[in-house]
């Protein structure tokens, strides 16, 4: 996907040592997802962390990770309610009815699922949840499976309904998104976030937990690391490239005031954020990521999306755990 940490890879200015390669993207992530684990169409490619879960379904999976995180968000920003649901703090979830979109445990559903457990107490089971399209109406994703424990009531949107219509409506209480809904962009005042001043409560949890939270990270087919050793690293090195070259931008752009962009103030941002985060703020390797990475995982199992809780090393091809 064009991000910051893939622009040098999509623009040409990285490349992979000595392997010609061409570049593809899609409208949405979860494109290239189905069309990885349906067709194996790419050699590397972009997965959500929990569609790379559960391709372990089985047994071993048919890919195998690179410890590279193009995508990650803070996620208590996630979360919309309907404002006459009655939810106006988090505990008041419990007993509500909550759309996800795509499919019940999505990367940032499970990040901030497992986040109201450990820090409010409530956990998916005292919610029914609805499964849909954001904006238009949608199926649940068909290229993963769709695990959950017996507990919990899930079930899918009714035909020809968008989550977002839904909870203007009412017909659900609340809504966990990767993406912001249109009615929230739109202005409704039937729609309000969880958390108003979300911004302060992520740099408190970042500042309490150190954890900023990743969504996907990129898989090669098992098969072919096997086939041809050093790929892995030599793709890891690339994408490793192509993220310090975008931090590099945002670096050398502070002595223009970030004017590449048209958003007013970024450099106070940028400031504002060097308080806070390390040099290297979006850190790749293992080392680095081991608690966000293990916390998502207990998160994954606590959630009944794995039958068992993984770990860290089992994720990532073996010749990058030094990293």
């Amino acid at each position: 996907m064009p991000y910051d940490t893939t622009q040098a890879l999509l623009d040409g200015s990285v490349v992979f040592d000595g392997i010609p390669a061409t570049i593809t993207t899609a409208g949405i992530a979860s494109d290239i997802f189905r069309r990885m684990v349906r067709g194996r169409e790419f050699d590397a490619a972009e997965l959500g962390l929990t569609v790379y879960l559960r391709t372990f379904d089985a047994g071993e999976s048919p890919f195998v990770a690179i410890p590279a995180f193009p995508a990650r968000i803070f996620r208590h920003s996630c979360v919309f309610v309907n404002t006459a649901s009655g939810i106006t703090r988090p505990e008041d979830l419990a007993g509500k009815t909550v759309g996800e979109f795509g499919m019940f445990g999505q990367d940032s559903g499970i990040w901030i699922k497992g986040i109201l457990s450990d820090e409010h107490g409530v956990t998916p089971d005292q919610c029914r949840w609805v499964i849909g399209g954001l904006d238009s109406p949608m199926p649940p994703f068909g290229f993963v499976p769709h695990p959950h424990p017996a507990e919990v009531r899930v079930q899918q949107a009714p035909a020809g309904r968008s989550l977002s219509e839904m909870l203007v409506a009412g017909e659900i209480d609340a809504l966990i998104s990767s993406n912001v809904p249109q009615c929230a962009l739109d202005g409704s005042p039937r729609v309000a976030r969880l958390f108003p001043d979300y911004e302060t409560v992520e740099r408190d949890y970042y500042r309490r937990t150190g954890i900023f939270p990743i969504m996907h990270t990129v898989v090669l087919p098992r098969s072919l690391a096997a086939e041809r050793p050093g790929l892995a690293r030599t793709v890891y090195n690339g994408y490793l490239a192509a993220k310090n070259a975008g931090m590099n931008r945002y670096r050398s752009a502070r002595k223009a005031y970030q004017v590449r962009t048209m958003l007013p103030w970024a450099n106070a941002l940028f400031e504002r954020d060097a308080e806070l985060l390390p040099a290297d703020w979006w850190p790749y390797g293992v080392a680095a990521n081991r608690t966000t990475i293990d916390t998502f995982l207990r998160y994954h199992f606590e959630q009944g999306l794995s039958a068992r809780r993984m770990t860290c090393d089992e994720l990532f091809t073996p010749e990058l755990l030094d990293t």
